[in-house]
Protein backbone atom coordinates (compact mmCIF):
# COMPACT_ATOMS: atom_id res chain seq x y z
CA UNK A 1 0.00 0.00 0.00
CA UNK A 2 1.44 3.40 -0.93
CA UNK A 3 1.90 6.13 1.66
CA UNK A 4 -0.74 8.20 -0.10
CA UNK A 5 -3.37 5.47 0.26
CA UNK A 6 -2.40 4.17 3.71
CA UNK A 7 -4.03 5.68 6.82
CA UNK A 8 -2.20 8.42 8.64
CA UNK A 9 -0.41 7.37 11.80
CA UNK A 10 -0.45 9.03 15.21
CA UNK A 11 2.11 8.19 17.88
CA UNK A 12 0.80 8.87 21.40
CA UNK A 13 3.10 8.58 24.40
CA UNK A 14 1.63 7.63 27.77
CA UNK A 15 -1.36 6.11 25.99
CA UNK A 16 -2.02 3.16 28.28
CA UNK A 17 -4.36 5.10 30.58
CA UNK A 18 -5.94 8.44 31.45
CA UNK A 19 -5.77 11.35 29.02
CA UNK A 20 -3.27 9.56 26.78
CA UNK A 21 -5.63 6.61 26.35
CA UNK A 22 -8.53 8.95 25.54
CA UNK A 23 -6.38 10.70 22.93
CA UNK A 24 -5.38 7.40 21.33
CA UNK A 25 -9.01 6.28 21.15
CA UNK A 26 -10.18 9.60 19.67
CA UNK A 27 -7.47 9.73 17.02
CA UNK A 28 -8.35 6.15 16.06
CA UNK A 29 -11.97 7.29 15.64
CA UNK A 30 -10.65 10.09 13.43
CA UNK A 31 -9.11 7.50 11.12
CA UNK A 32 -5.52 7.38 12.34
CA UNK A 33 -3.63 4.16 12.92
CA UNK A 34 -2.22 4.60 16.43
CA UNK A 35 1.05 3.77 18.12
CA UNK A 36 0.20 3.24 21.80
CA UNK A 37 3.34 4.02 23.77
CA UNK A 38 3.67 2.96 27.39
CA UNK A 39 6.43 3.00 29.98
CA UNK A 40 5.71 -0.07 32.08
CA UNK A 41 2.10 -1.29 32.06
CA UNK A 42 1.93 -3.60 29.06
CA UNK A 43 -1.47 -4.97 30.06
CA UNK A 44 -3.08 -1.52 30.09
CA UNK A 45 -1.46 -0.66 26.77
CA UNK A 46 -2.85 -3.85 25.28
CA UNK A 47 -6.31 -2.87 26.56
CA UNK A 48 -6.03 0.41 24.66
CA UNK A 49 -4.98 -1.42 21.51
CA UNK A 50 -7.88 -3.87 21.85
CA UNK A 51 -10.34 -1.00 22.37
CA UNK A 52 -9.14 0.60 19.15
CA UNK A 53 -9.36 -2.69 17.29
CA UNK A 54 -12.93 -3.20 18.53
CA UNK A 55 -13.77 0.15 16.89
CA UNK A 56 -12.38 -1.19 13.62
CA UNK A 57 -9.10 0.70 13.90
CA UNK A 58 -5.48 -0.34 13.81
CA UNK A 59 -3.01 0.06 16.66
CA UNK A 60 0.24 -1.31 18.02
CA UNK A 61 1.68 -1.02 21.53
CA UNK A 62 5.38 -0.16 21.87
CA UNK A 63 7.22 0.24 25.17
CA UNK A 64 9.62 3.12 25.83
CA UNK A 65 10.41 5.46 28.71
CA UNK A 66 10.21 8.96 27.22
CA UNK A 67 13.13 10.12 29.34
CA UNK A 68 15.41 7.48 27.79
CA UNK A 69 16.70 8.91 24.50
CA UNK A 70 17.83 5.59 22.92
CA UNK A 71 14.51 3.99 23.88
CA UNK A 72 12.55 6.82 22.25
CA UNK A 73 14.64 6.53 19.08
CA UNK A 74 13.77 2.82 19.04
CA UNK A 75 10.09 3.67 19.62
CA UNK A 76 9.98 5.85 16.51
CA UNK A 77 11.91 3.31 14.42
CA UNK A 78 9.61 0.48 15.48
CA UNK A 79 6.55 2.64 14.84
CA UNK A 80 7.72 3.33 11.28
CA UNK A 81 8.52 -0.33 10.75
CA UNK A 82 5.09 -1.42 12.02
CA UNK A 83 2.86 1.18 10.38
CA UNK A 84 4.97 2.68 7.62
CA UNK A 85 4.84 6.36 8.53
CA UNK A 86 4.28 8.89 11.33
CA UNK A 87 2.10 11.96 10.77
CA UNK A 88 1.15 13.14 14.26
CA UNK A 89 3.11 12.92 17.50
CA UNK A 90 1.34 13.53 20.81
CA UNK A 91 3.46 13.59 23.96
CA UNK A 92 1.09 12.82 26.83
CA UNK A 93 3.42 10.86 29.12
CA UNK A 94 3.97 12.57 32.45
CA UNK A 95 4.27 12.23 36.22
CA UNK A 96 3.18 14.50 39.05
CA UNK A 97 4.83 13.84 42.44
CA UNK A 98 4.30 16.79 44.74
CA UNK A 99 7.16 18.28 46.77
CA UNK A 100 8.16 21.60 48.33
CA UNK A 101 10.94 23.74 46.92
CA UNK A 102 13.42 22.50 49.48
CA UNK A 103 16.34 20.13 49.76
CA UNK A 104 14.11 17.15 50.43
CA UNK A 105 12.09 17.95 47.28
CA UNK A 106 15.05 17.50 44.95
CA UNK A 107 14.42 13.83 44.23
CA UNK A 108 10.85 14.59 43.11
CA UNK A 109 12.11 17.52 41.04
CA UNK A 110 14.62 15.33 39.22
CA UNK A 111 11.97 12.69 38.56
CA UNK A 112 9.48 15.18 37.14
CA UNK A 113 12.03 16.97 34.99
CA UNK A 114 13.36 13.68 33.62
CA UNK A 115 9.93 12.51 32.46
CA UNK A 116 7.98 15.69 31.77
CA UNK A 117 10.61 18.09 30.43
CA UNK A 118 13.46 15.88 29.21
CA UNK A 119 10.85 13.45 27.88
CA UNK A 120 9.13 16.20 25.89
CA UNK A 121 12.49 17.38 24.55
CA UNK A 122 13.46 13.86 23.45
CA UNK A 123 10.08 13.05 21.88
CA UNK A 124 9.91 16.39 20.06
CA UNK A 125 13.42 15.87 18.75
CA UNK A 126 12.51 12.48 17.30
CA UNK A 127 9.31 13.93 15.84
CA UNK A 128 11.43 16.47 13.96
CA UNK A 129 13.36 13.61 12.35
CA UNK A 130 10.33 11.56 11.34
CA UNK A 131 7.54 13.97 10.37
CA UNK A 132 7.04 15.31 6.88
CA UNK A 133 5.07 18.27 5.54
CA UNK A 134 1.67 18.57 7.19
CA UNK A 135 2.95 16.86 10.34
CA UNK A 136 1.69 17.81 13.78
CA UNK A 137 3.49 17.86 17.12
CA UNK A 138 1.23 18.22 20.17
CA UNK A 139 2.49 18.12 23.74
CA UNK A 140 0.56 18.13 27.00
CA UNK A 141 1.14 20.98 29.43
CA UNK A 142 -1.10 21.97 32.36
CA UNK A 143 -3.35 24.85 33.34
CA UNK A 144 -2.09 24.56 36.93
CA UNK A 145 0.74 26.89 35.84
CA UNK A 146 -1.57 29.81 36.55
CA UNK A 147 -2.37 28.66 40.10
CA UNK A 148 1.10 28.33 41.71
CA UNK A 149 -0.17 25.89 44.33
CA UNK A 150 2.30 24.96 47.10
CA UNK A 151 4.19 21.69 46.46
CA UNK A 152 3.47 21.89 42.72
CA UNK A 153 6.81 23.60 42.05
CA UNK A 154 8.57 20.68 40.31
CA UNK A 155 5.53 19.90 38.16
CA UNK A 156 4.86 23.52 37.24
CA UNK A 157 8.52 24.09 36.39
CA UNK A 158 8.53 21.08 34.08
CA UNK A 159 5.38 22.16 32.25
CA UNK A 160 6.51 25.78 31.95
CA UNK A 161 9.61 24.41 30.26
CA UNK A 162 7.48 22.32 27.92
CA UNK A 163 5.53 25.39 26.83
CA UNK A 164 8.80 27.20 26.13
CA UNK A 165 9.96 24.32 23.94
CA UNK A 166 6.76 24.54 21.89
CA UNK A 167 7.41 28.12 20.82
CA UNK A 168 11.09 27.52 20.07
CA UNK A 169 10.47 24.37 18.03
CA UNK A 170 7.74 26.07 16.00
CA UNK A 171 10.35 28.61 14.91
CA UNK A 172 13.01 25.98 14.30
CA UNK A 173 10.62 24.19 11.91
CA UNK A 174 9.99 27.30 9.79
CA UNK A 175 9.41 26.28 6.20
CA UNK A 176 8.66 22.61 6.91
CA UNK A 177 4.87 23.03 7.31
CA UNK A 178 4.83 21.18 10.63
CA UNK A 179 2.79 22.70 13.46
CA UNK A 180 3.83 22.56 17.11
CA UNK A 181 1.27 23.21 19.85
CA UNK A 182 0.48 22.39 23.46
CA UNK A 183 -2.78 21.44 25.13
CA UNK A 184 -2.98 22.47 28.79
CA UNK A 185 -5.75 20.63 30.65
CA UNK A 186 -7.30 21.80 33.88
CA UNK A 187 -8.31 19.20 36.48
CA UNK A 188 -9.50 16.07 34.70
CA UNK A 189 -11.20 13.01 36.17
CA UNK A 190 -8.42 10.48 35.69
CA UNK A 191 -7.04 7.90 38.12
CA UNK A 192 -4.01 10.14 38.64
CA UNK A 193 -6.15 13.12 39.61
CA UNK A 194 -8.74 11.26 41.71
CA UNK A 195 -6.30 9.10 43.67
CA UNK A 196 -6.13 10.06 47.35
CA UNK A 197 -8.70 12.87 47.09
CA UNK A 198 -11.92 12.91 49.06
CA UNK A 199 -15.23 13.83 47.45
CA UNK A 200 -15.07 17.14 49.33
CA UNK A 201 -11.63 18.01 47.94
CA UNK A 202 -12.71 17.12 44.40
CA UNK A 203 -15.80 19.31 44.80
CA UNK A 204 -13.66 22.22 46.01
CA UNK A 205 -11.41 21.93 42.99
CA UNK A 206 -14.36 21.59 40.61
CA UNK A 207 -16.00 24.73 42.00
CA UNK A 208 -12.94 26.81 41.11
CA UNK A 209 -13.97 26.59 37.46
CA UNK A 210 -16.88 28.72 36.20
CA UNK A 211 -18.36 25.56 34.71
CA UNK A 212 -18.38 24.03 38.19
CA UNK A 213 -16.95 20.62 37.35
CA UNK A 214 -13.76 18.81 36.47
CA UNK A 215 -13.10 17.84 32.90
CA UNK A 216 -13.28 14.45 31.25
CA UNK A 217 -10.38 12.85 29.38
CA UNK A 218 -12.46 12.83 26.20
CA UNK A 219 -12.73 16.63 26.33
CA UNK A 220 -8.95 16.95 26.26
CA UNK A 221 -8.83 14.42 23.44
CA UNK A 222 -11.25 16.57 21.44
CA UNK A 223 -8.84 19.50 21.56
CA UNK A 224 -5.98 17.26 20.43
CA UNK A 225 -8.19 15.93 17.63
CA UNK A 226 -8.76 19.48 16.40
CA UNK A 227 -5.05 20.28 16.37
CA UNK A 228 -4.21 16.98 14.67
CA UNK A 229 -6.90 17.32 12.02
CA UNK A 230 -7.39 19.51 8.94
CA UNK A 231 -9.15 22.29 10.88
CA UNK A 232 -6.04 22.83 13.00
CA UNK A 233 -3.68 23.49 10.10
CA UNK A 234 -3.31 27.25 10.78
CA UNK A 235 -2.85 26.88 14.55
CA UNK A 236 0.84 26.94 15.41
CA UNK A 237 3.03 27.79 18.44
CA UNK A 238 -0.03 28.00 20.71
CA UNK A 239 -0.97 26.73 24.16
CA UNK A 240 -4.64 25.73 24.17
CA UNK A 241 -5.94 25.81 27.73
CA UNK A 242 -8.76 23.28 28.00
CA UNK A 243 -9.87 23.87 31.56
CA UNK A 244 -13.46 25.05 31.88
CA UNK A 245 -12.16 28.45 33.01
CA UNK A 246 -10.23 26.88 35.91
CA UNK A 247 -7.20 29.10 35.28
CA UNK A 248 -6.62 32.21 33.24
Amino acid sequence: MSQESSPKVALVTGASRGIGRAIALRLAQDGFAVVVNYAGNAAKARETVEAIERQGGRAVAIQADVGDAPAVARLFDEARAALGRIDVVVNSAGVMPLAPIAEDGLEAFDQVVSTNLRGAFVVMGQAVKHLGRGGRIIVLSSSVLAKSFPTYGPYIASKAGVEGLVHVLANELRGREITVNAVAPGPVATELFLEGKSAEVIAQIANQAPLGRVGQPEEIASAVSFLAGPDGAWVNSQVVRVNGGFAY
